[in-house]
């Protein structure tokens, strides 16, 4: 798929798989807006509008998207990526201020995130392309990763809410597992505690065995979602395939 001419958001993109897709899209001719709470791996320039924020202020989340369009004159698809894991433990032993955290950054304010841009495609002519980055995670449980699984089960069903109320207005919305990508977050996993979280072993042997997606493999099956013939009405939870398969 070519992004030339697309306007873009892509939230979450100073590192993994943001800044991938951000240099890959980037590359490919697309228009960027970009944010995250370090600097967005790409700087401020023609193509691209580079902020720090943190998504749960939805004030500042407003201001991006109004500077945004002001910028590119409108936001073709936005990509809600920005999430954290942690904390990684056993119900049991979870610290209930870090899991507040955890839901406000992966939920609250990837629901910030997409109130704007639902108002932004509902103010202007055409339509538009909603992207929320969910996980396996969401759809299969984990031991250690409660609140995680739980975030991230909220923002596929917020998606397939979303679905509903805006697809006659010509918003098409997804939410996507993009299978496991070798990323900062991987490495968190890798130096877990087993007994916090017991499939350590198998996320150990996807590193040994280069079993991971590449962002670059992400951006073209999340440009078909949005802009080609894969994205039909109705389908709102995919999951990608694994590309190491293929390889």
């Amino acid at each position: 798929m070519d992004a030339t001419d697309q306007t873009i958001v892509i939230t979450g993109a100073s590192r993994g798989l943001g800044a991938g897709l951000a240099e890959t899209l980037h590359a490919q001719g697309a228009r960027l807006a970009l944010c995250s709470r370090s600097a967005p791996v790409l700087e401020d320039g023609e193509r691209v509008l580079a902020a720090e924020f943190d998504v749960r202020d939805a004030s500042a989340v407003a201001r991006f998207a109004k500077d945004a369009v002001s910028r590119f004159g409108r936001i073709d698809l936005w990509i809600n990526n920005a999430g954290v894991l942690a904390p990684i433990a056993p119900l049991r032993d979870l610290d209930l201020e870090e899991a507040r955290t955890h839901v406000e950054i992966n939920l609250l304010g990837l629901l910030a995130c997409c109130q704007v841009f639902v108002r932004h495609v509902r103010g202007r002519e055409g339509g538009g392309a909603l992207i929320n980055i969910s996980s396996g995670a969401a759809r299969k449980p984990y031991s250690g990763w409660s609140v995680y699984c739980a975030a991230k089960a909220a923002v596929d069903r917020l998606t397939e809410c979303i679905d509903l109320e805006e697809r006659d207005h010509g918003l098409r919305a997804f939410s996507v597992a993009p299978g496991v990508i070798d990323t900062d977050m991987q490495a968190l996993i890798r130096s877990t505690d087993e007994a916090d979280f017991p499939d350590l072993p198998r996320f150990v042997a996807m590193k040994r065995d280069g079993r991971y997606n590449t962002p670059a493999f992400i951006a073209e099956r999340l440009l078909d979602l949005a802009f080609g013939e894969s994205g039909r009405p109705g389908d709102v939870l995919v999951s990608l395939p694994n590309e190491w398969e293929a390889r």
